[in-house]
């Protein structure tokens, strides 16, 4: 069985994201928050889902984000078959249009 994703940790640390309003108060968080491989491993499976939105392949992607295969197939799910939480993102950066959300 897994476990919950919605918790009341994990609505106070969405909470707690949400008062962030600059690119340097967030790194300060991430920082205190994340071990540095935890905040590359969230930014290279960020920059995988972009690149999987740009139709690169597996191959492509993997060599450039050094990322798995099984890494970027994780990514690819939730993509598809994910609470679309990329595809937000994603869509308000202006990588993706409206009209491409997977």
């Amino acid at each position: 069985m897994s476990k919950p994703v919605r918790t009341p940790a994990v609505d106070d640390l969405c909470d707690a994201i949400l008062t962030l309003k600059t690119r340097e108060e967030t790194y300060k968080f991430l920082e205190d928050v994340c071990t540095v491989n935890e905040l590359q491993a969230l930014s290279q499976r960020f920059e995988v889902a972009k690149m999987l939105t740009e139709d690169k392949t597996y191959a492509e992607i993997a060599d450039k984000t050094g990322a798995s295969t099984a890494t970027v197939s994780r990514v690819n799910r939730s993509l598809v078959y994910g609470a679309d939480g990329y595809a937000i993102v994603l869509t308000r950066m202006g990588v993706i249009g409206k009209e491409e959300k997977k």
